[in-house]
């Protein structure tokens, strides 16, 4: 048998597990692993600047393609802690990364030694496992099943913990022979699924609720063979966003107190019957469960067992993969629509486009400073179909999600249950690596881009382009937002006169002089005919230069973005809405004016 190193042994179940790319941080309790790495090939490395952003790189990558799991790496103590909100993130969102991380030595584990802290301790609340492997010969085991539990269920992420003196340990190990556990998702039933669909067969205004359980299924062309099939309407989650196109003529808007359409709260609120899919009732989609679940039934449809009932209970609880459910609703659906015993849903589904067409917001504004809504106007004019767009939190978002439009599953890529400030930086950074030649776009307020901005350099080092767009009104605008019920504008104003710039006035850092000193381009648009051009000279310079490109929006300092704080009847719009086409001209329906 072959003896190697367990960290050697470590680094071929990688690669034999589809590994093809990692972000990390070395040091010295985590140097025999970037030993091994690098002397087996065949894994690129990426260099965080810092092991947060690693984690967040990772989380991008596994995002931006289905199979994809990626990789962080750090040494000991705080390389951990630092990618606990990387973990958390990518646990509340059920993305599998695996974060790998050094330690100190076995035998001082106890001793207070340097950098010696118990992370699989502080771990195990954020992964669906945290290990420190104290036995060399236990490192293909532990490796194996880390990958096992990644892909089984629900997915999560990983860590594993090597101390240094593990690392170093030659153990008998052959790769030739190593071969991934079978992988287990549970699936549903027939019975079941023919009750599901007479459920549904006996409403009369049924909607389907399809969540990012079915983008991490790979089961989104299922999910519109079935909606097309029914001719039921669908409403994505955010986090399902793009399982079915933008324009589709089912797509019936997204729900919700932030991130939603005016007329998918409409649509919901006339319907009668919802069928959920990998979804998790998330209270940002609700709202107060009493206005949502009013004369509704529901069918939930979860991977996770202990989904079922954990926000409401549904009057039909199914746990199941949402592929292995969606082939069978299809199959069934086929059978019922062959033998002619389907209802017509095209009253129903044409009402839900009608109150498309009648129900919009306005984006067209020619303020300056810029209104954002005009922002994400001339972004559906910039970057087309084939856009990826990464994002986390705030105003910037929540904007992004009511007025930019997505066709394709994993190219609205969002950090939602943990929202981390700082996270869309280096996701995005991953997201690129993982499709090098897509259309990669970023958005993001002034407050989470400074969070980890040093992360640009990382683009301009390893020459990962993608397109940021930065709304900029040096506010906490969310938090602002907030603070109105409290009668408040306490700590959230990052105004100052930035006295080595002083043409920006009182918006205080100079984002585009710390972009190009990272190595990066940077565009500032202060007027809304600087935008479109700003954009297309965006995306010629990352297709030129290979780096991240930032366009700095210069907004009024202060905006209310529609939203309700308690339910999805009565949402706030601030704003006057559209009344004529030219209010909302890149809508996907022309405003229809009665």
């Amino acid at each position: 048998m072959p003896r190697m190193t367990a960290a050697r042994a470590a680094v071929e179940i990688l690669k034999r597990e589809g590994v093809s790319n990692a972000f990390g941080v070395p040091g010295a309790a985590i140097n025999p692993f970037y030993a091994a790495l690098k002397a087996s090939g065949g894994v690129r490395h990426t260099l965080a600047r810092h092991v947060e952003g690693a984690s967040h790189m990772a989380e991008g990558y596994t995002r931006a393609r289905a199979g994809n799991i990626g990789v962080c790496i750090g040494t000991s103590g705080p390389a951990g802690t630092d990618m606990i909100t990387g973990l958390y993130s990518a646990v509340a969102d059920s993305i599998p990364i695996l974060c790998i991380t050094g330690q100190a030595p076995t035998a001082v584990l106890h001793k207070e030694d340097f950098q010696a802290v118990d992370i699989a301790s502080i771990a195990a609340p954020v992964t669906k496992a945290a290990t420190t492997v104290l036995e060399a010969a236990q490192v293909p085991g532990v490796f194996q099943q880390a990958f096992h539990l990644m892909r089984t269920g629900r997915p999560g992420p990983v860590l594993i913990d090597l101390p240094i003196d593990v690392q170093l340990t030659e153990i008998e190990f052959d790769p030739e022979l190593y071969e991934p556990l079978p992988v287990h998702k549970p699936a549903a039933s027939r019975k079941q699924i023919e009750r599901a669909i007479r459920m549904l067969n006996a409403s009369e205004r049924p909607l389907l609720v399809a969540g990012g359980g079915i983008i991490n299924a790979d089961a989104s062309e299922l999910l519109v063979e079935f909606a097309e099939l029914t001719g039921v309407p669908v409403v994505p989650t955010l986090m399902g966003w793009g399982i079915l196109p933008d324009d589709h003529d089912l797509n019936a808007g997204m729900v919700g107190l932030q991130t939603s359409h005016r007329y998918g709260n409409a649509n919901f609120l006339e319907s009668d019957f919802v069928l959920g899919i990998g979804n998790r009732w998330a209270n940002r989609h609700t709202g107060k469960l009493d206005v949502y679940r009013q004369g509704r039934t529901f069918v939930h449809i979860d991977i996770e067992p202990t989904q079922l009932g954990r926000i409401f209970a549904p009057d039909l609880g199914i746990a199941s993969d949402a592929k292995a459910a969606l082939a069978l609703l299809v199959e069934v659906a086929r059978e019922l629509k062959a033998a002619g015993e389907l209802k017509d849903r095209s009253v129903w589904a044409a009402s839900t486009q009608e109150r498309r067409a009648a129900l919009q917001r306005r984006t067209h504004f020619d303020d300056v400073p810029l209104k954002p809504q005009r922002v994400y106007e001339e972004m559906n004019r910039a970057f087309g179909p084939e856009t990826r767009y990464v994002t986390t939190i705030g105003l910037s978002q929540i904007a992004g999600a009511q007025m930019l439009h997505v066709y394709r599953p994993r190219h609205w890529i969002n950090c939602g249950q943990a929202g981390p400030l700082g996270w869309t930086i280096p996701a995005a950074l991953g997201v690129a690596t993982a499709d090098p030649d897509g259309s990669v776009v970023a958005l993001s307020g002034d407050y989470d881009f400074q969070f980890m901005l040093e992360e640009l350099a990382v683009g301009a080092q390893h020459r990962i382009p993608y397109v940021h767009v930065l709304v900029n009104n040096s506010y906490l605008g969310l938090i602002r937002q907030a603070q109105r019920t409290f009668d408040i504008d306490f700590q959230v104003n990052l105004e100052f006169e930035n006295q080595n710039s002083p043409e920006l006035g009182v918006y205080g850092v100079d984002h585009v002089k710390v972009v190009e000193g990272l190595g990066c381009k940077a565009i500032r648009a202060t007027e809304p005919d600087q935008l479109l051009p700003a954009f297309e000279e965006a995306k010629k310079l990352a297709a030129e230069h290979r780096v991240p490109v930032v366009v700095e929006a210069i907004l009024e300092r202060v905006t209310n973005i529609s939203m309700s704080g308690t339910d999805i009847a009565s949402v706030n719009e601030f704003e006057d809405v559209a009344t004529e086409p030219g209010h909302a001209p890149t809508a996907i329906r022309p405003l229809a004016v009665s």
